[in-house]
């Protein structure tokens, strides 16, 4: 009986690990460390309080993060740079549409709430958007990081 439990636990830590060097180790984004609180209550963040309303916040990630209110008390945020266009080109920032976010260079599209591709050449398109974490406090506050 104990060689079993023991088996099961092996075999569910084993399959629990993914792999993500997809998402991390993507050559088009840089290695950034990200930090930072928003307060729901000040009036930039106040569409953070309905779903489906994504903010951009400026001067964090790669270009920028875009956090969006994905369900009743649940947020994505995501970094608002393509990850599937190289930096060394002038257009790195995407822009926000709705609950889609887009690159105005490549045309790439992305969905806010997956981070996975809408809209490409899927061909080239190898990575999803670079998610971060993002942890509510009970005070209204938001905290997002890597």
């Amino acid at each position: 009986m104990k060689k079993l439990l023991i088996g099961i636990l092996f075999l569910s830590v084993i399959t629990a690990c993914s792999s993500d060097d997809t998402l991390y180790n993507n050559p088009n984004l840089l290695d950034v460390n990200v930090n930072f609180q928003i307060d729901l209550s000040l009036p930039q963040y106040n569409s953070l309080n309905f779903p489906s309303s994504p903010v951009y916040v400026p001067n964090y990630g790669n270009a920028g993060i875009v956090i969006m209110k994905n369900g009743a008390d649940s947020f994505v945020a995501f970094d608002a740079a393509d990850p599937n266009h190289p930096r060394k080109n002038e257009c790195v920032a995407m822009e926000l549409n709705g609950i889609h976010i887009f690159c105005g260079c490549e045309g790439n599209t992305y969905d806010l709430f997956t981070g996975g591709v809408v809209e490409g050449d899927e061909e080239n398109l190898r990575y999803p958007l670079f998610r971060y974490r993002v942890v509510q406090n009970g005070n209204g506050l938001l905290n997002v990081r890597n």
